[in-house]
């Protein structure tokens, strides 16, 4: 059933024409929020709107390098979600447009070094204009965010926090648009990103785990330092001296194993039918200067529809609920139990529970 009508709210969407931009304007139809697709080719982005079940969407044509057009093409929008990858080459020229316009604005990215460098660049002018950026609300830099803030207040202060990814594709390939995005940050792939220790972040920090024993499997499992969002976004708001990310170690060799020659032989992205057969789940363990530490872990299927969903609601909650002006972590800017509560509408589940002795030994 679909939610409430919300007449009172309007989100443009940046980079509606590719795959998950798509799913973002079916969402933002079923729940019958006003869109305006902005974007430099006025007859792919109608395109799209009809193949999203948005034939009535309005269309303003907009150039990624022309930021007053750009920003006058979010005239009269509450927020506006930007899916169009790779982050790191256009997305800070897309956050310009949108504190410009005086535009609220979340994106899809999971680039660590992109969303480092909107913390970096845009604090100042987002809060000068009284705008709030939520970059990185995907399917696991919003959850891994939340699910981390909620594990760390159970033993703070907090000594070591690590954040894990387990996806589970069933035979379904990424999107073109996800294997673009990892291309471009392919470095953060072949190292694994960045580790943050004493409140700085570095580049090639060595790995303090290599097998973790994730929900629903009573065996350790290998695992790789990764380039998680939460990374970036988790030291935002939880006091830690330490903290990493790691995925499964076989998910860091494919993504480190991108190519040209793989991109160009992949679709758009994968069928529903498989879409909905993945499933992931995100681990964060907490361990307090006490001794004590805390699991929580979050999971839900179809990493793609998922995001369409945090996007579309996370852009909603800015303009319905508000939040501080500025570049801020999802657990700044939204209620981490209720959104997380809202997720379980949508297939997630999640859990916190505190043990004793070190993480390391489960």
């Amino acid at each position: 059933m679909p939610d409430q009508k919300e007449f009172d709210v309007k989100i443009a969407v940046y980079g509606a024409s590719g795959y998950t931009g798509r799913l973002v304007i079916a969402e933002l139809a079923r729940r019958d929020i006003d869109v305006v697709l902005a974007g430099r080719s006025p007859e792919r982005l109608g395109e799209a709107a009809v193949e999203a079940g948005a034939p009535y969407a309005e269309v303003r044509r907009a150039e990624l390098d022309d930021t007053a057009t750009l920003a006058g093409a979010l005239r009269d929008c509450d927020a506006m979600i930007n899916c169009a990858g790779p982050f790191i080459a256009s997305g800070a020229a897309v956050v310009r447009a949108a504190i410009a316009a005086g535009c609220h604005y979340v994106d899809i990215s999971g680039e660590q070094l992109y969303l480092k460098q909107i913390f970096d660049t845009f604090a100042v002018p987002a809060t000068d204009a009284g705008v709030t950026i939520v970059p990185g609300v995907n399917d696991d830099g919003l959850p891994s965010d939340l699910i981390a803030h909620l594990t760390a207040q159970r033993v703070e202060p907090v000594e070591e926090l690590v954040i894990a990814l387990d996806l589970t594709r069933s035979g379904a390939a990424p999107s073109r648009g996800t294997l673009r995005s990892a291309l471009a940050n392919i470095d953060a792939f072949t190292d694994g990103g960045l580790g943050y220790r004493d409140g700085e972040w570095h580049p090639n920090v060595a790995a303090r785990r290599t097998s973790m024993t994730f929900p629903g499997s009573s065996e350790p499992t290998p695992v790789a330092r990764f380039p998680l969002p939460g990374v970036v976004t988790v030291p935002r708001h939880v006091p830690a001296r330490q903290v990493d990310g790691f995925a499964k170690a076989d998910l860091m060799t494919a993504f480190s194993a991108v190519t040209p020659d793989l991109l160009a032989s992949v679709p758009d992205g994968p069928s529903e039918q498989s879409r909905r057969a993945t499933r992931w789940t995100i681990v964060a363990e907490a361990l307090g200067r006490d001794g004590r530490w805390a699991r929580g872990a979050v999971s839900g299927p179809d990493t793609y529809g998922t995001t369409a969903t945090i996007a579309v609601e996370s852009a909603r909650r800015l303009v319905a609920d508000g939040a501080e002006p500025g570049v801020l972590a999802p657990a700044q800017a939204y209620d981490a139990t209720a959104v997380l509560e809202f997720l379980t509408r949508h297939g997630a589940r999640w859990s916190v529970e505190i043990h004793d002795g070190h993480p390391a030994e489960v």
